[in-house]
Parts: structure tokens; sequence; C-alpha cells
């Protein structure tokens, strides 16, 4: 044997070992889950549908608490002021006699103590001219007040007719609609996540399983071609080509095993479970073949389920409010209100003393808008600006919308032609692949032939899964463009068979 053969055979033997190390046994260990089962998972444990859920709680309390305009404002407060300096009030006696009036009031009830102690009663109009006080008498002021003033009590407030108010509470029942939309919407993008995550993890199987294929091919060949070159029947060309497929056919091999690996965490990300879960998928692409020939009629590829127009539609309602809203700001508002305080006034500190008087008042407050310098106005043109520039975003999403459909439509229907041919080439490679086969071993053709053969077996084989995955992909896209849930997704499109 010569040192070339003697490398090509070190070589041979280093890749079937390294082949075999290359093909580790299944994994019995793994939960199997289906696509409905990987579905269910993800709605419970996906972070983006829980995140959109808390959402939904949230507007659901912010309802709530504007809700509460409506009722009574009650508030309860307490004070205390230590006056400084106490207010000093002045009497003037032109206009009102004052001092006469106190004098003629002192006489009435304090001329019996006078008269018992023999005091002369003092002339109230003494000291003054006519009906008036001296200037000396009104430049004269008296400190009124006491040095510390305690209060506490309870005042409440509660609109009566307040037109904006009760406009604007409609806009909290909007938000709650909108963010029930936006959690739907996460939930139609979770479904197409999982879908197409299961779906490339079935994809990866596919064409591991042709890679694994090709692996076994080679190293049958290799088999053949090194009896053969023991009896002199195969040159060293032969051996080093066969030698070579195989060494080939392992990165593929590896690459494969890889790709189902990612395929794999991928699918746990989108789910929201522990990457380190030991999970596999059940099926194969070509038990969804049979789903490709269910299309949509022109009936059923509306948008009135498209959660994006939805949303928009919920806004331009919100908008709509929103000019309401400012228009009302004209509009006149009544509330009523009511206080209870307990006062007292004092010079120190001696609580037990103290003397608390009530005051209390119920009363009505009218408000009537007439002049803000144009804010109000200002502020119903900017809400009517921002409704035409929703009508010109919810026309453009529209027609994008619309665009979409006919490329994931017609996606579908070249990944069907697709797989029809690829499924014809597949028939005709295997066939041509055996007949090859057939003849190498009897001498009729070369290794160069079925190296060739082979290789038009595989890409046929994989254009066959690649036809069913992009028809799976297209799909997803649709039932999420047209705003399919998942329960409606599988059921809708039932009697247009192709």
């Amino acid at each position: 044997m010569s040192i070339i053969t003697g490398l090509l055979a070190v070589a041979a033997v280093c890749a079937i070992d390294t082949a075999f190390t290359a093909a580790p046994a299944a994994d019995t260990s793994a939960t199997v889950i289906s696509l409905e089962k990987a579905i269910e998972i993800a709605l419970s444990e996906n972070v983006a549908v829980k995140v959109a859920d808390r959402e939904i709680e949230r507007a659901q309390y912010a309802r709530r608490g504007s809700y509460a305009s409506l009722f009574p404002q009650i508030d309860a407060s307490g004070s205390f002021q230590r006056t400084i300096e106490k207010q000093v009030m002045y009497m003037d006696g032109d206009s009102f006699d004052f001092g006469s009036m106190i004098g003629e009031t002192l006489v009435t009830y304090l001329a019996p103590l006078y008269g018992l102690h023999g005091i002369s009663i003092p002339d109230p109009g003494a000291g003054s001219t006519g009906g008036g006080s001296s200037s000396s008498a009104s430049d004269e002021g008296f400190a009124v007040g006491r040095w510390n003033t305690w209060s506490t009590g309870v005042s409440a407030m509660m609109p009566l007719v307040n037109v904006q108010l009760w406009e604007s509470l409609k806009i909290s029942g909007q938000d709650v609609e909108l963010a029930v939309e936006k959690a739907r919407n996460s939930r139609l993008e979770m479904v197409t996540q999982v879908k197409q995550a299961y779906y490339s993890v079935l994809l990866a199987k596919e064409a591991n399983s042709v890679y694994r294929g090709v692996y076994d091919n080679a190293l049958a060949n290799f088999n053949r071609v090194q009896m053969r070159y023991d009896v002199r029947k195969a040159s060293d060309l032969e051996l080093a080509r066969a030698a070579t497929t195989l060494a080939n056919a392992i990165p593929n091999l590896y690459d494969s095993d890889n790709a189902i690996i990612l395929a794999l965490w991928q699918l746990k990300a989108v789910m929201g479970i522990d990457l380190d879960e030991n999970i596999d998928v059940e099926g194969t692409l070509d038990d969804y073949a049979e789903t490709m020939g269910i299309l949509y009629g022109d009936d059923e590829l509306g948008l009135d389920r498209n959660s994006v127009m939805r949303q928009l539609a919920i806004q331009a309602e919100e908008l709509a409010t929103a000019v309401r809203v400012q228009e009302f700001a004209c509009l006149p508002s009544l509330a009523v209100s009511f206080t209870y305080n307990y006062m007292a006034m004092t010079n120190d500190f001696k609580f037990s003393e103290y003397k608390w008087t009530p005051y209390s008042y119920v009363g009505l407050s009218l408000n009537i808008p007439i002049f803000a310098g144009g804010k109000r106005a200002s502020n119903i043109k900017a809400a009517r600006l921002q409704q035409g520039e929703l009508d010109l975003q919810r026309a453009n999403t529209e027609r994008q919308l619309r665009i979409a459909i006919r490329q994931y439509l017609g996606t579908m229907e070249t990944a069907m032609k697709s797989y029809d041919a690829a499924v014809k080439a597949a028939e005709a490679a295997q066939k041509a692949y055996d007949i090859t086969q057939q003849s190498y071993e009897i001498g009729g053709a070369t290794l160069t032939d079925l190296n060739d053969a082979q290789l038009a077996l595989v890409q046929s084989k994989l254009a066959v899964s690649q036809g069913v995955f992009n028809f799976l992909t297209a799909k997803s896209n649709l039932e999420q463009t047209l705003g399919l849930d998942y329960e409606a997704a599988e059921s809708y499109p039932s009697d247009n068979q192709q």
C-alpha cells in the first residue's frame, strides 16, 4: 500500500470516528410538546402577554380614579396662627357716631352701678360737636383679635353641572378599551412568534434528517469503495473522493444539530420558559403539507379585525371626545360646597379652658367662562388638527396592510407551486440516485456521477421542506394581519379548497 493510500485510509478512519461522535443518540428524556401546547404555555408565561394584562389593570384603575371626580371631595384641615402684631381698627364719626352709641349703651346699663357709688354719670356727647367725634378720638385706633388662633374642621365640594368633566370621563373608558386591544395585539404577535419558532424547529429537524441521510450514504459509499480498493478494483482517486465526500458530510451534520438547539432556544424564549428546560416538538413539516391547499376568499380578507386598525379607530374616538371636551370648556359649571369649622382665639395655651365656636356654611358656585385670551379656541383647533393627522395615518396604515396581505398571499401561492415542483423533483432525484447507485455497483457509473445524483437529491428534499416552511410562515403572518385569534385562525378558512 502506498503512502498516499495509507494517508487516505487514516483520514477516512478519522472521518468515520468523528462522524459517529457527531451523531448522538436521541434524547428520550425531553418533554415533547405540540404546537397547541406551546401556544397554551406562551399565553400564560410570555412576558409581553403579562405586561399587556397589567396594562389593562392599570387603565381600569385610572378609569376608577377619573370617576371619583363625580363624588364629593371631602378634606379635613387644622391650623394654628400666632399673631405677631395685632390689627388696629379706626372708626370715623362723621358718617356714624359710633362713640355716642357706645356711650349711650354704657349709660343705660351702668347707671345703676354709678348711682350706687355716688359717681356722676358722664355725658355721652361730651367732646363731640354735632353728630361726629373729635379728630383726636378718630385718630386713636384700637387693637382687635387675640394672640393665638386655632381652627379645625372639614370641607366638601361636589360638581353638580360640569359638562366638560362628564365628557372627559369617556376618555378613561376609551383608554381601557385601547389597553384591551393592545393586549389582544400582543397575544396575536406572540402566537405568530410561537408558530414560526415551532416551524423553525421542524425545518431544522428536517434539514438534520436530510444531512444525516447524506452522511449515511457517504459512509456506505466509502465502505464500498474501500472494499473495492482492497481487491484492487478501485483506484486511489476513487478512495480519496469517497473519503472527501464523507468528510464534507460531517460539518453539515454538526451545523444541522446546532440549528436544532438554536431553534429550540428561540421557541423556549418566546414561550417564556427556562432556556434549560429540556423540550422537543412533535410532528414534521409533512404533517402540515395537507393544509397548503387552504386559502382565504376575498370576503375573508377584510381589516375589520386587524388590531392596528382597531387601535387607530379607538384613538380616533378619543380625539373626537377630546375635541368635544375643549368645546364644552366654554359652558358654565355649577358646584356645591360645604364647610364646618371649629375656632378658638386665646392669648394663652390653656387648652382645657378654650372656648371653641363653630362656623359652617353651604354654598353654590357658578363659573361662567367669558374670555381666556383665545386659549380655548386654540385648543379646539389643535385637537381638530390631531384628528386630521390621525385620518391620514389610518389611510396610510390601511394601504400598507392591504399590500402586506397581497404579499403574504403571493408568498403562499409561490410556496405551494414550489412545493409541488420540489415534490416531483425529489421523486425524480430519488429515482435517479437509486439508478446511479446500482450502476455504480456494477461499474456503469462513476463516483462523481453518484455524488452529483446525491447532491440533486439533497437539494430537492430541502426544497420540499423549505416550501412547506415558507407557506406556514406566510400564513401565520397573514392570520396576524387579518387579526384572527388563534382559535378562529384554526377553523376560519374551511370552505375554500384549491
